[in-house]
């Protein structure tokens, strides 16, 4: 069951629905693997993210959601791009 209130979002990855939300231990997962400090840098690296980049958001946005396994296991899982980008794009507006 998704928590709408808390920011929970579900997405297909992988062929399944997945939970992900966008907590402040996610937040702070991001701008870490992504160098950035504050959320200015961050909005503007968002712009402009590379595959890797991608992951490390997802990931952390997984992890948010208590998708632990998958988001340990991102990058050997067969994730289509576009799903993934759509997912992240998805977890921001469930959080603004």
């Amino acid at each position: 069951m998704v928590n709408g209130v808390r920011g929970e979002v579900a997405v297909m990855l992988a062929g399944t629905e997945r939970r992900l939300c966008l907590t402040l231990g996610a937040l702070a997962e991001i701008e870490t693997g992504l160098g950035t400090a504050g959320m200015a840098a961050l909005a503007e690296r968002m712009r402009s993210l590379s595959a890797r980049d991608l992951m490390v958001v997802l990931a952390a946005l997984l992890r948010g959601g208590g998708e632990t396994a998958l988001a340990d296991g991102l990058a050997d899982a067969s994730v289509d791009p576009r799903e993934a980008a759509e997912a992240v794009a998805k977890a921001f507006a469930a959080a603004a």
